[in-house]
């Protein structure tokens, strides 16, 4: 048996030296995002775009704020200013109906906004004070339904249903039906296939097939829609940020930030090209910890070192 699933994992990872990655040429847009006179953004973690092509920015600046800006990067509004769920921001997602959904790492929460900038639904609790383990008692409280541990990142499949990476601290996938009840869990600390070490960022593609970028164990993990495993990826380094573009023809883009690449993949796990390197003026990365991905050639990264949003348009056919 042992030796069955030994052979059957080595079939469905594609190795680090599977094929050489082409350079893809790309250019970033100067000075794309125009802030009012009297704000800067902090750490960029999370950048999403709407079907209008409006941006969504959720960054982490003297307190957790998330910005909307127009298509051509004029800034619109801030969302949920002083929410009492605002207070380590980690990513930004929009679903199919123009929702948007953050997901707080600080408060163990995400939280769904209406295209207003209302709250409509919350999921996981943020811990009080009062809350707080005793003096010598600090150790990583079990995973529980219905409540996060530092959540990461959030998707969702043609039926409504969302699937949460549940990131630092419980090193899982929940999934949640459309209307916020909990249906599952799978996954645990480990290196094993459907085990994870800091599930950083998930997406889904159109078959419903959900893809897990296990960080610390280097690799993407794919699973079903009912956490069977499928497959696993290691040819991409360390994946920080996911994003799988619109059909019908989908692909999908994923960061290994430290070194500041930015790989492009089919669904097969095949790379198609590469491009991007760290550093910090126009064009370079420092951490790129949220991507956007509207269309195959447009890209938005979030960086955490170089406190920005860049727009990309990428040149693959030259």
């Amino acid at each position: 048996m042992k030796t069955r699933l030994v052979a059957a994992l080595a079939w469905w990872t594609v190795s680090s030296f599977a094929q050489p990655a082409p350079e893809i040429p790309y250019k970033s847009v100067p000075q794309f995002l125009q802030l009012p006179e009297d704000r800067n953004l902090g750490e960029a973690v999370g950048v999403a775009v709407n079907s209008k092509g409006h941006i969504f920015v959720f960054h982490r600046g003297g307190h957790t704020q998330l910005l909307e800006f127009s298509p051509d990067g004029r800034f619109l509004r801030e969302i949920g200013k002083d929410l009492y769920g605002f207070v380590f921001a980690h990513a930004v997602r929009i679903d199919k109906d123009d929702n948007i959904w953050c997901v707080d790492e600080g408060s163990n929460m995400v939280i769904e906004f209406n295209p207003e900038g209302h709250v409509i639904m919350v999921l996981g609790r943020k811990p009080e004070a009062v809350e707080a383990p005793a003096a010598g008692h600090s150790e990583t409280p079990p995973a529980r339904d219905n409540l996060f541990n530092r959540p990461t990142d959030i998707a969702w499949d043609a039926a409504g249903n969302g699937y949460i990476s549940d990131g630092y601290g419980n090193s899982r996938v929940a999934k949640v039906d459309r209307d916020g009840n909990w249906v599952k869990s799978w996954g645990k600390r480990g290196t094993e296939p459907g085990e994870f070490h800091t599930p950083h960022s998930i997406a889904t593609d159109l078959a419903g097939n959900v893809y897990v970028g296990d960080r610390e164990n280097r690799r993407i993990q794919v699973f079903d829609r009912d956490g069977r495993f499928l497959k696993q990826w290691t040819n991409v380094g360390a994946p920080w940020a996911i994003c799988i573009t619109p059909g019908p023809h989908q692909v999908l883009y994923t960061s290994d930030s430290v070194p500041g690449r930015i790989y492009k993949l089919d669904l097969d796990g095949k790379i198609l090209g590469v491009f991007g390197k760290a550093g910090k003026r126009l064009g370079q990365f420092g951490w790129v910890h949220e991507i956007a991905c509207p269309s195959e050639n447009v890209l938005y990264v979030g960086e955490i070192l170089n406190w920005r949003i860049q727009k990309l348009i990428l040149h693959p056919s030259h």
